[in-house]
């Protein structure tokens, strides 16, 4: 079963193959539809065929989709990771579109050294790359361009609401509201107020930057999804199923505690201090529906909301990291390291019955 991070990679390499095959075909009818009934490519006098072009060419924009896919996620995206929105657009569309320009350049010198059978580096042959320069060249810019850009878009998009949200808008399936089991770990940095009075307000959004990105693969590795960032707390949630198969949502909490402890010293070179979090996890029936007008947003409410937030507290009141209710906990393999102790049965405003609470380490 892949990982949330390996399967959104995944998911990002074929649609951008798939789109650009798409397109490709797209490109193949413009081109008939320019060409007419010629047999020939006006430029370069390369013998042009429909049934062989409507074939070859999406299937060779799909190969060059996959490229583009692994080149902006493995290269660009980490290159202009800190970049504003424009800027990377820009730079990414250019350095897509050059790739895309010369690779269509070679092709046009092999098809022609192919049909002509003579070398490639031959004039006659250079001469049909000038004539794909002269003729072609600003057109599949634009063309490209202008896809690229649209395609480098949705994603940035996507990034930008969360995995899932867009295809969740598009299909509609919260547009009326279901039931659903959920788990819910929040998560709260320790010691939040006195941190950022020491770093100052521009410092301390840049620790949380910091510490946010983070979190992110810890939480992807174990199939969490990030549903808010709120001040200094971030809540994950999971489906009932996917969360309590091999205890992904309490490993969860130990990745992201490893993670940190790796990355101790980088914070207190950079910020002076080390970041540290407590967590309750909780799950519940809650209800799932889109809101809002101006702006839209998927929304979780129930009562396993407000009831692992006041959970957190108790984290500070039994000096523990990270506690758990009862009834998660039973449905979960317990690890032989795990060390745990219930805490009792504790009573939440507004609940009409105690909750067991248990304390993890």
């Amino acid at each position: 079963m892949l990982s949330l991070k390996n399967k959104r990679i995944f998911i990002r390499i074929i649609s951008f193959g798939l789109l650009c095959a798409y397109f490709g075909f797209a490109y193949v009818l413009i081109v008939k539809g320019i060409l007419g009934d010629l047999d020939e490519y006006p430029g370069s006098g390369n013998p042009y065929e429909f049934n062989k072009a409507v074939i070859i060419t999406p299937i060779g924009a799909f190969i060059v989709g996959l490229l583009f896919g692994v080149i902006e996620i493995y290269f660009l995206e980490r290159l202009f990771l800190k970049a504003p929105l424009l800027i990377k657009l820009v730079a990414k569309t250019t350095a897509l579109v050059f790739v895309i320009s010369l690779f269509g350049y070679l092709i046009t010198l092999v098809e022609s050294s192919v049909f002509m059978d003579v070398a490639f580096w031959k004039p006659e042959v250079l001469k049909t790359g000038e004539a794909f320069l002269e003729h072609f060249l600003f057109a599949s810019i634009i063309y490209a361009g202008g896809i690229i850009l649209i395609l480098l878009f949705l994603f940035e998009i996507t990034d930008y609401l969360g995995q899932g949200i867009i295809l969740n808008y598009i299909t509609g399936k919260y547009h009326a509201p279901k039931h659903e089991e959920r788990i819910f770990m929040f998560l709260d940095m320790k010691s939040s107020t006195s941190i950022a009075e020491k770093l100052g307000h521009i410092k301390y959004f840049e620790l949380l930057k910091s510490y946010y990105a983070d979190m992110t693969n810890p939480i992807e590795k174990n199939f969490g999804k990030v549903y808010q960032y709120v001040g200094d707390e971030i809540i994950v949630t999971w489906d009932l199923k996917t969360g309590i198969k091999n205890n992904n949502c309490l490993k969860c909490f130990f990745s992201l505690k490893e993670k940190f402890k790796k990355l101790a010293s980088s914070y207190e070179e950079e910020y002076g201090v080390i970041p540290k979090f407590k967590a309750a996890l909780h799950y519940g029936r809650i209800t799932t529906g889109e809101i809002g007008v101006l702006k839209k947003e998927i929304l979780f409410t129930g009562d396993v909301l407000n009831t692992t937030s006041r959970m957190e507290k108790l984290c500070n009141t039994h000096n523990v990291d990270c506690v758990i209710s009862k009834s998660l906990f039973s449905q979960l393999k317990l690890n032989p390291n795990l060390r745990f102790k219930n805490i009792g049965e504790h009573m939440f405003r507004g609940k009409e019955n105690a909750i067991e609470i248990v304390a993890i380490s």
